[in-house]
This record gives structure tokens, sequence and C-alpha cells, in this order.
């Protein structure tokens, strides 16, 4: 069941992710938009990943990498708030969104490391 809430909560986010990049392309910051897209779109990619894993380490180890992905991406969302290329409530929604992500990956990062996976 956790798998599939992560599962689709980064669906979901990804296609957001693809929609900001179809947004911002009347703006002259194509590096940005290919980053986040790259990102934001990576997050659930580690994560479907990590569903087949070969090992426990090796679960962690596409975790971790969704969680590096996740909060790179939250750092490019915050970019193109403070550079006034996306609104304020498409940042606050977005952020969110993201910040939910990280929570989730960061939580079962500890209770990877705790032992009770």
């Amino acid at each position: 069941m956790e798998d599939d809430i992560k599962i689709i909560k980064s669906r979901k986010f990804a296609n957001r992710i693809i929609k900001l990049y179809q947004f911002l392309d009347d703006k002259n910051i194509e590096d940005i938009r290919r980053q986040v897209l790259r990102s934001g779109t990576s997050i659930g990619a580690n994560i479907a990943e990590s569903v087949f894993s070969e090992s426990r380490i090796d679960f962690k180890h596409k975790i971790s990498i969704a969680l590096k992905e996740a909060n790179e991406t939250l750092y490019w969302i915050e970019v193109l708030f403070y550079g006034d290329y996306i609104s304020g409530n498409m940042h606050e929604s977005l952020r969110k969104d993201c910040s939910e992500l990280i929570l989730i990956l960061s939580s079962i990062i500890k209770t990877i490391k705790d032992g009770n996976y």
C-alpha cells in the first residue's frame, strides 16, 4: 500500500512538473526548465525502480536518489518563484507537493536506518 501511495504521489507530481515545463515555454530560461523537468520527473522514476530493487541496500539507494532529486526540484521551484517566473499560488502548491514527497522519502530512509525495514 505504501508503495502505491508514494508512486501515485510522485506520478501526479511528475505530471505537474511537465505542465510547469510547458507553462514556462515562453520564458527565456531553458536551462532551468530542463533542470526542473529532469529532477521533478526523476523522483517518481527512482521510486518506481525501488519497488523492484535487488536488495535492501539497492532499495535505500534508489529512495536516497529520489530524495536528492526532490530536494533539487524544491530548489528550482524556489528559484522560479523568487525570479518572478511563477505566481505565489503556483509556488505554494508545488512547494507543498514537493515537500510532502521529501517527508515521505525521508521517513522511509529513517525507517531503513532504524532497522525497521
